[in-house]
């Protein structure tokens, strides 16, 4: 597995990390101990970033990589968790010092550490973007010795920028993906500019960049592309990259053609988001153990040719831009 820096943190990363959000919650049921070897398949591989959050399967997720990476000797990965999704309800108001710490603090408990390597502020509402003494304030988390670096996880690319013209913020979480291309358009190019690790998220826009959904397809009650199809949970974004279902499906049949042989579609996918340099690392989910190292095999495969990139943005233009990039 190849490494990237991680921003300006001198921490170096795998290129392809592991997202711990289906092994928690949200996608159907996983059992605990398909999600520990799951999650175990992706450290045999490579993996050295894990991201999960306090709200995945309501501290599930973290709990799980505790217990995982308890059993593994050697490096440790850096493991990323995020606080701020577990306000009722969730506003900009909701969002003090005093809210966060204590979500740090279940946090540690459930991840079994004395502090937590990344912490990110799980895409909250665009006005907290807007408060510096919040910022400011999380520092307080670094000084006790709590939290080793403070990121963001965000919906949308004003938030990004916004995000980083804070000296504190060392990372920024977004979807980019096949469908989400707008971040390529100035973010990344200011996040390097300052050093700011990139995380990309969503990058299978939850599994149709896998090739292996149809009209067809169903999904259980507990999954979030049952439930939030519409935004009824969350950000519409976060399911199917908020593309329509059935155009996202034309546009999938369409890229079929340009994924190399031997590879997935799904490694097709990973490859090209790694194909910008400005990434840090990408998080797939998976639910198996095969998924999570099928996945980090994507390193692997050659960077994908000029004609071949240009195929691809011809189906975003044609199909999926008009439905996402003015939104996110």
């Amino acid at each position: 597995m190849s490494e990237r820096d991680f921003g300006r943190t001198g921490r170096r990363v795998s290129s392809v990390g592991f997202g711990a959000w289906a092994i928690g919650g949200s996608w159907g049921n996983v059992s605990e101990a398909d999600a520990k070897d799951t999650l175990s398949s992706a450290l045999d591989a490579g993996v050295s970033f894990v991201d999960t959050a306090d709200v995945y399967g309501d501290g599930r997720s973290e709990r799980i990589v505790r217990d995982v990476l308890a059993t593994r000797p050697g490096p440790r990965p850096m493991v990323a968790t995020k606080a701020g999704r577990r306000l009722d309800p969730h506003v900009a108001d909701g969002y003090t010092f005093q809210a966060i710490e204590a979500f740090v603090d279940r946090s540690l408990g459930n991840l079994g550490v004395e502090h937590i390597d990344l912490l990110q502020l799980h895409c909250p509402p665009t006005e907290v973007y807007y408060r510096p003494e919040l910022f400011e304030a999380l520092d307080r988390l670094v000084e006790k010795g709590k939290v080793s670096l403070i990121g963001v996880s965000v919906e949308k690319v004003e938030e990004a920028l916004k995000a980083i013209e804070y000296p504190n913020v060392a990372s920024v979480q977004i979807i980019y993906n096949i469908f989400r291309q707008r971040p390529s358009d100035l973010f990344f190019r200011e996040a390097k500019a300052k050093g700011v690790a990139v995380i990309a998220r969503v990058p299978l826009a939850s599994g149709l960049l896998s090739g292996k959904m149809s009209k067809e397809s169903t999904f259980a009650a507990d999954d979030h592309r049952s439930f939030n199809r519409h935004g009824e949970a969350f950000d519409v974004g976060e399911t199917f990259a908020g593309v329509p279902f059935d155009i996202a499906l034309d546009a999938v049949d369409r890229l079929r053609p340009l994924v190399p042989e031997g590879a997935t579609m799904a490694q097709f996918a990973l490859r090209w988001i790694l194909m910008n340099d400005a990434v840090s690392v990408v998080i797939p989910g998976a639910r198996t153990p095969a998924q999570a190292a099928a996945n980090a095999e994507a390193d692997a495969l050659a960077p994908l040719g000029r004609d071949t990139m240009a195929a691809i943005d011809e189906v975003y233009r044609d199909l999926i831009k008009r439905h996402v990039h003015h939104r996110w």
